[in-house]
């Protein structure tokens, strides 16, 4: 794939003066708190469903909606679909949720952006094709019959922990949304809406209407037949009002979401476990005047941004005549992701050079020290006997620490030269003995449980939307390994012994691995082979060898590496462009690791990063590099583009000056 031109090599000055200007930059970009927060972008359902939550619970405010349809109108694409990510392909469930949305915001169905909706709609096969979640939202409003949707009875809360179909056997982020979502369908809250805002045009025959939501599977003998006929039996149950400990349910699902909410109103920090909580808590009878009601609908404020609309959606050109130039937008982010960018901030500033006692680093050290979880969580369910000691994602997120951001929040401390170094050290020690206690049985590091990898759950009816286990990947285990390895650990160290096992295992017939929250095989060989460097490992070994191969053979010929979040469906796109600033740098980080710094491949790519950096000092970056869950929902963030550039050019200038 890489049509390489002739030898080149880095050019010092230029190196140092990037350096220079991205430093710049992002010294400036730290909050007075010491931390660095980046916008997190996802499609625009997230927002979609807030304006459909807000019509539900009976606080419509028609200026946030007019702002909403702004931001819609802007992110249509000329075909009238909404995608998953930029660039993407048109997406159907998005597409019917914005679309409902703008209905009820007051759009014109007969405008030439909602026609033009509607026929993609429906050139795709309308509702019927749509996802369980998506129905879900038109149940809540009437456009869906409750008794087509699959079953999740409420009593599934009461199950131990011991029983092989439990909450505690999901990822925290599906346990999180299936609690709040077994009370809505057991109480079934459905708000009237306008007359004309309905979307009965989208069925392509009104009679599927009537057709169950999940076809039936062709292998009646694997998991997905068991829970198929599981479903039949429970919808049949529910149609006979046989609900076994009916209310005890509803009354631990209620206490279990009351337990849970966060500081900042939120479940799991996340949106999409907090707007069914809402809904099921209203459903149960809560007021909005209730104190958690209330403080729930006030966090969103923090997870809002409002912008200037710059120019017109390519998609709705004469759409609306309040579409010009500086008419303010509002959209909801997914979640707020600073104790992530901060931990990475400060590891890309230690990377250009900065000392380990700058002010700018011993701020970030002592926010990221007071981020530190020392409260219980959900993990305790397989973990009860290891002190609490990891990080979270959020600003509040403490019911949920996960291993990745404890792993890289370990390492940017270990850089730092904080005024309480006992303190730092403690916070250290303790934050490794928890990291290290969430290895899972097979060598590896899920996100934010011990051994959540019990796979025949990924084929209940409900959950359609893919991701509801979180397993040991190869990227969360890297991270924890090159942990390891700047602490001082070799792979001798039985942890890391298993964990090696396992990557080795991981590692793709191609070479590359797989990677799980970042975009896709180029981030897997970003997070490894620096982890397998930090831990001493032989950087000539056959696996980092092919490694090595897989990056040089897709270098693309403007020098950078690429590959879009298509490669999740169809893996043989690996590898294929645009190239982006932070895959860019990923792949670099790699090469740099495995001793490739004078390498042509890395000349080349570092001049990539030279030639498109911006005048500021930072990159653009469009693209979703992010993953938050694979195949489905794709993230980009907007820090990534920044500090991940920095800390390849870093590295490099290292490595060059070592040679």
């Amino acid at each position: 794939m890489s049509n390489a031109p002739a030898a080149t090599s880095v050019n010092d000055a230029r190196l140092a003066a990037a350096i220079d200007g991205a430093t710049r930059w992002l010294l400036q970009a730290q909050d007075a708190d010491g931390s660095w927060w980046g916008e997190l972008e996802a499609n625009v359902a997230v927002t979609s469903e807030y304006l459909l939550l807000t019509h539900h619970l009976g606080i419509a405010d028609r200026d946030v909606w007019a702002k909403i349809a702004r931001y819609l109108r802007r992110h249509q694409q000329p075909d009238g679909y909404w995608a998953q990510w930029h660039g993407g392909p048109g997406e159907l469930n998005t597409t019917i949720e914005a679309y409902f949305a703008l209905k009820l915001a007051g759009e014109d169905p007969d405008a030439p952006h909602m026609v033009r909706a509607r026929d993609w709609v429906l050139a795709s096969g309308g509702i019927a094709n749509a996802r369980v979640f998506t129905k879900l939202w038109l149940a809540l409003f009437d456009q869906y019959d409750w008794d087509r949707l699959p079953a999740m009875p409420p009593w599934v809360v009461l199950l131990p922990s011991w029983f092989p179909f439990n909450i505690y056997e999901f990822a925290s982020w599906a346990r999180a949304t299936m609690v709040g979502i077994t009370v809505i369908f057991a109480l079934r809250p459905t708000a009237d809406i306008p007359a004309g805002a309905g979307i009965q045009e989208l069925w392509c025959n009104p009679k599927q209407r009537r057709d169950f939501a999940i076809p039936r599977p062709r292998n009646p003998f694997g998991w997905s037949g068991f829970f198929y006929g599981v479903d039949k039996l429970l919808r049949l149950l529910e149609r006979n009002h046989v609900r076994p400990l009916h209310h005890r349910a509803l009354g631990t699902a209620e206490r279990w979401l009351l337990d849970r909410q966060e500081a900042d109103g939120s479940w799991g920090g996340i949106q999409p476990p907090w707007v069914y909580a809402i809904l099921a808590l209203r459903a149960l009878g809560y007021p909005l005047d209730h104190p958690v009601i209330r403080q729930s609908l006030e966090g969103f404020d923090n997870f809002t941004r409002e912008e200037p609309l710059p120019h017109r959606s390519p998609g709705s050109e004469g759409a609306n005549p309040l579409d010009g130039p500086g008419a303010p937008m509002r959209w909801t982010e997914p979640c707020l992701s600073p104790v992530w960018d901060t931990c990475l901030a400060a590891i890309a500033l230690q990377d250009a050079g900065l000392p380990p006692d700058h002010p700018s680093l011993v701020r970030a050290g002592e926010w990221m020290l007071h981020e530190q979880v020392v409260s219980g969580g959900d993990w305790q369910i397989k973990n009860p006997d290891t002190p609490a000691a990891g990080w979270a994602f959020e600003f509040e997120n403490d019911i949920y620490p996960d291993m990745d951001d404890s792993a890289v929040v370990l390492m940017a401390l270990e850089g730092i030269q904080l005024p309480d170094e006992a303190a730092k050290r403690r916070a250290v020690d303790a934050g490794l003995r928890w990291t290290l206690s969430m290895q899972s049985q097979n060598g590896g590091w899920g996100a934010f449980d011990v051994d959540n990898t019990k796979a025949y759950l990924t084929k209940i009816p409900f959950a359609d939307f893919g991701a509801t286990i979180d397993p040991p990947t190869a990227d969360v285990t890297a991270h924890v390994l090159e942990l390891l390895g700047r602490l001082g650990y070799r792979g001798e160290f039985p942890p890391a012994k298993r964990a090696l096992a396992f990557l080795d295992d991981m590692q793709e017939a191609d070479g590359s691995w797989w990677g799980r929250w970042g975009v896709n095989y180029i981030y897997g060989l970003g997070a490894v082979i620096p982890a397998l460097e930090a831990l001493g490992e032989s950087m000539s070994q056959p696996g980092v060898r092919k490694a090595v191969d897989w990056l040089q053979r897709y270098q693309l010929p403007d020098g950078g590496w690429g590959e879009g979040c298509e490669t999740y469906h169809d893996p043989t796109q690996r590898g294929a462009g645009p190239s982006t600033p932070s895959q860019t740098a990923w792949a670099l980080m790699a090469l740099i690791a495995a001793g490739e710094a004078q390498s042509v491949a890395v000349a080349r790519g570092i001049q990539y990063l030279l030639d498109r950096q911006k005048s500021d000092g930072t990159w653009d970056e469009p693209e979703f590099t992010g993953t938050g869950f694979p195949h489905d929902f794709m993230l980009n963030y907007h820090l990534y583009r920044h500090y991940f550039p920095l800390m390849a050019l870093g590295r490099c200038a290292k490595a060059l000056s070592h040679d």
